[in-house]
């Protein structure tokens, strides 16, 4: 979604005064909404969550960072990162930032509903701790965005300024659209624009889980999305975001629909360790 008018989505001028409630009236996106909103209430009404919420919590952002360290480029087996303490080298560093980020991101929500920019930055220098690059801000003139996963053409320095800010903006005013309208557009329109030199698909899905998490879809993060889309593949979120960022309605209809089938099939992971607690397999 361009929000400077730009041709990545609509925007906001001259459009209704609240355009995410339009992109929540597309086809199939209301049908999303309610599909969501059921695997969500599932997880929440499970009975072990009665008792055991703070494990499901746990579980589910160590399944969470595994799954959106993966989508980076490091696929580790969720054991594996039980085991390890040291995530200092070559691919390590993206699971150890993908892990610093998801423990980040549930400190973040109160300052996330005063200053977006401040969060996305502070996320950035979690996430690029480790490295010797500048961090904690969004690039310069002239720099580049390392993001393997994306292809699409990389917006100017001028251009992320301007449409960060919009999107602050957007966020600040608030809206009426259901959380997952909100969450696919903020994750949707940070990948779109690579704002930092490094680790933007890490940051963009930690925004998303801020954004389910603050706006009380998903209160005690346990719906990792970032399982789901790790789960339906790589191929399929990169020609998911094509739709976002050609703007067309099919475009982020499809990106919107593509996000919420993310977050079911993160609310079924949980369910899923509800049902192994519930066993005592887990």
């Amino acid at each position: 979604m361009s929000t400077s008018g730009a041709s990545a989505g609509p925007s906001p001028a001259g459009g209704p005064a609240d355009p995410l409630v339009a992109l929540g009236e597309l086809p199939g996106v209301p049908e999303a909404v309610e599909s969501v909103r059921k695997s969500v209430d599932r997880v929440y009404g499970h009975r072990v969550m009665r008792r055991r919420s703070t494990e499901i919590t746990s579980e589910a952002a160590l399944r969470g960072a595994r799954a959106s360290a993966a989508l980076a480029g490091a696929d580790w087996a969720l054991e594996e990162l039980r085991r390890r303490s040291d995530f200092s080298l070559g691919e390590d560093r993206t699971v150890g930032a993908a892990l610093r980020l998801t423990a980040e991101a549930g400190q973040l929500l109160s300052i996330w509903r005063q200053s977006p920019l401040r969060v996305l930055a502070r996320l950035h220098l979690v996430a690029a701790a480790d490295s010797d690059e500048a961090v904690g801000r969004p690039r310069k003139a002239g720099e580049r965005a390392d993001e393997p996963l994306i292809e699409l053409v990389e917006p100017d320095a001028d251009e992320v300024a301007g449409r960060l800010d919009g999107l602050s903006s957007l966020l600040l005013a608030g809206s009426a659209a259901p959380a997952l309208v909100t969450a696919a557009v903020v994750h949707g329109e940070l990948l779109a624009l690579r704002p930092f030199t490094s680790h933007n698909g890490l940051i963009a899905r930690a925004a998303e889980r801020i954004v389910l998490v603050g706006s009380g879809l998903d209160p005690k993060s346990i719906c990792p999305a970032e399982v789901g889309h790790a789960e339906l593949g790589r191929a399929a979120y990169v020609a998911a975001l094509d739709g976002y960022v050609s703007g067309t309605p099919e475009g982020m209809a499809a990106w919107i629909t593509h996000c919420g089938k993310a977050l079911e099939l993160g609310a079924r992971e949980s369910t899923a360790v509800c049902e192994a607690l519930q066993r005592g397999a887990a």
